[in-house]
């Protein structure tokens, strides 16, 4: 075990942007004229603090370089999981409060608007970028034969995404945000998250280049693709001048049609490249890996690649049928999204026919099974977005409870899954077990997880078409035939349905993390598999 410490001139380095970063954020923290401003700078001196504590002490130093980094995809793990509760059980609380307005108690903090960003960043961006950061470094090191680039930079992503995290959460309960959907954190956390962003990218590339076999596997060119272009849409998005370098508020450089155009340019491709094709990267690795059969169609999987990589970033306009967009380009962004389906469903097949000669292990394996259910609801969502995308359909289905449940059955059933399949296979690998503490329990969650996305988009299906219908129907006069209370009213027992869904996936993921705590307690003090460098890949 070698350790290194501040005399190292990676240590050095670190230690002067720490006490740089301390002495900054301290000085903005002094003369902040927001106090939510303030608390934050304070918030970031703390933790540079604590960062510049753990160099002094070597900590990020540890480890030996002959052996994979495990100890910073273990962090990531524990992270993810703790995002997910927490982002799943506020989700089912605004659920709720949907059902049952009073739920909001009249309290700024606890009112819908509020804890509706702190839901899609905590399961967006906590709980989904965590494992895509963990499961990137672990599938990096395993398919490069070479330990992770970096002793600190590692670390550092690691803590500095989920400090992104807390400020973006806190901010939103606190009422800052910019407006922009997937995209509210204000000026000065944007700013971290690209530092940490550009270090994860370092990180990642680094790798890389110093891997010891010359064929780079496809699920690394999905992770790729999905770190370069987030770098893109976050820098181009969320361009923007604050009225003061001591306060929150900032103003977008772009306005008005251009704004909208940038903002669903953005948020698509967020869907498109961070939750699609890092997730598919997990797919390509995962999947095979535990139904120990290779990839049905290496070629197919080059071509799934390239295609979805050109045909999505046209996609976004899709967003804004019927709007003051120039009419070609909402068609050309629905043309672009029904073209779309052809990659989508040749990733989900390549996915399935991955099992050809290994199916009959979905009997005997509940882990196996939510990574395939995780791929057949891909399939299914990206069949009903391109769908969603022609204008007819968009006339009906835009801004109801349609688009929710199309949401939430990409974001349940093939995020949520394909996120519990790959925390399954990992724990027992990075901490040594043969397998889970309870295959019982995990059998548990995939059924629960998978009633309770069934309950939650079936129930925004019909809500959402009889709420489209509803709020189009004219009577022999030519008047709306219904209020748009009366459209609520009708809404009521949907949002019920929707609730109790939300309920057993909530419960679906306490069972998760039980299972992983016992787990990792019950591990061996030495792990008794082979994590050296010069394993073969995996």
């Amino acid at each position: 075990m070698t350790r290194g410490g501040i005399t190292t001139i990676g240590g050095i380095f670190t230690a002067l942007v720490l006490v740089s970063g301390i002495l900054l954020t301290g000085y903005a923290g002094m003369n902040a004229i927001d106090a939510v401003f303030g608390f934050h700078m304070y918030l970031m001196a703390a933790a540079a603090l604590l960062g510049l504590l753990a160099i002094l002490m070597g900590h990020p130093f540890k480890g030996d370089p002959s052996q994979y980094n495990y100890g910073v995809v273990k962090a990531f793990v524990i992270a993810t999981i703790f995002w997910g509760v927490t982002g799943f059980t506020v989700g089912d609380y605004i659920a709720w409060e949907l059902a049952f307005p009073f739920l909001n108690w009249d309290l700024p903090w606890t009112n819908f608007g509020r804890l509706r960003p702190l839901h899609t960043s905590a399961v967006i961006f906590a709980f989904g970028g965590n494992i895509l950061l963990g499961s990137s470094f672990y599938v990096a090191q395993r398919t490069n034969h070479t330990r992770l680039a970096g002793n600190v930079a590692p670390w550092f992503v690691f803590w500095g995404y989920n400090l992104f995290i807390v400020l973006a959460g806190t901010g939103y309960v606190l009422g800052v945000t910019q407006g922009h959907e997937y995209a509210e954190p204000e000026w000065y956390v944007d700013i971290w998250l690209t530092v940490v962003w550009v270090v994860y990218l370092m990180v990642f590339m680094g790798t890389l280049m110093k891997r010891r076999v010359s064929h780079i596997y496809v699920a690394n060119w999905f992770y790729l693709a999905f770190i370069i272009t987030i770098a893109v849409l976050h820098l181009v998005h969320n361009m923007a001048v604050p009225v003061s370098f001591f306060g929150l508020k900032s103003y977008s450089f772009q306005a008005g049609v251009q704004d909208a155009m940038t903002q669903w340019w953005y948020g698509h491709n967020a869907v498109g490249f961070f939750l699609t094709a890092a997730f598919l990267a997990m797919v390509y690795y995962f999947v095979p890996k535990r139904a120990e059969r290779p990839v049905y169609s290496y070629r197919l999987s080059i071509i799934h690649f390239w295609s979805l990589i050109f045909l999505y970033m046209w996609a976004g306009p899709h967003h804004l049928h019927y709007t003051a967009l120039p009419d070609w380009t909402q068609t050309i962004g629905m043309a672009f999204s029904i073209m779309l389906w052809m990659p989508s469903w040749g990733g989900m097949i390549n996915g399935l026919m991955t099992l050809s000669g290994a199916w009959d292990k979905l009997r005997t394996d509940p882990v196996l099974r939510m990574l395939v259910v995780s791929v057949a609801f891909y399939g299914m969502s990206t069949f009903e977005g391109p769908m969603m995308a022609i204008k007819a359909v968009n006339a009906l289905s835009h801004y109801t409870d349609w688009t929710i449940g199309h949401v939430h059955s990409g974001a349940m059933g093939w995020v949520g899954m394909v996120t519990f399949g790959v925390i399954y296979c990992l724990v027992p690998w990075l901490w040594g077990r043969k397998e889970m503490y309870s295959m019982a329990l995990v059998s548990w969650h995939f059924w629960l997880s998978t009633i309770g996305i069934l309950l939650y988009i079936t129930s925004m299906w019909v809500s959402g078409i009889l709420q489209g219908l509803m709020w189009r129907a004219y009577d022999n006069l030519g008047f709306l035939e219904y209020s748009f209370v009366e459209t609520v009213e009708a809404m009521h027992p949907f949002y019920v349905i929707r609730a109790l869904g939300g309920l057993f996936f909530v419960i679906g993921s306490l069972i998760m993390a039980y299972n992983v705590f016992k787990t990792i307690r019950l591990a061996p003090a030495e792990e008794h598999f082979s994590d050296a460098v010069l394993a073969p890949a995996e």
